[in-house]
């Protein structure tokens, strides 16, 4: 891999988060999973670094925003786990989810105080 094609983890999230909204064949699974696999050691190095740091607004959007997600793929599934369902079954809840994006969006923002309060007492906790 070339230098300048080399991502480091605050440049590689946004590219993940993009590469979320398609679906994905079983072919480029497979290979998003060795890319994942090799550069494992710099995604837990930036995931450490980013840590010990206040995370920025958007950081506490995109976490509001994964857990109101979260809570309505729970309210799909009702007692079923997500990892237990097909592949076609995970591509048809993904549909279902991003039409509800506008819910989602509203929890969200509810839930921004208490995600930005975790933050800080997570931060308070290492600092003891």
């Amino acid at each position: 891999m070339e230098r300048a094609e080399m991502l480091n983890f605050k440049n590689f999230i946004p590219v993940y988060e993009e590469a979320l909204e398609e679906v994905l064949t079983i072919q480029q699974r497979m290979k998003k999973k060795q890319v994942m696999r090799r550069s494992k050691a710099k995604i837990a190095m930036g995931r450490k670094r980013a840590a010990r740091k206040m995370a920025s607004q958007d950081v506490l959007k995109g976490r509001a925003k994964k857990q109101a997600r979260n809570l309505i793929v729970k309210k799909i599934l009702k007692n079923r786990n997500k990892a237990d369902l097909s592949y076609g079954s995970r591509a048809a809840l993904e549909k279902m989810v991003a039409k509800r994006k506008g819910a989602i969006d509203r929890i969200a923002r509810k839930l921004l105080p208490k995600v930005r309060q975790k933050d800080r007492t997570k931060l308070q906790r290492k600092g003891k």
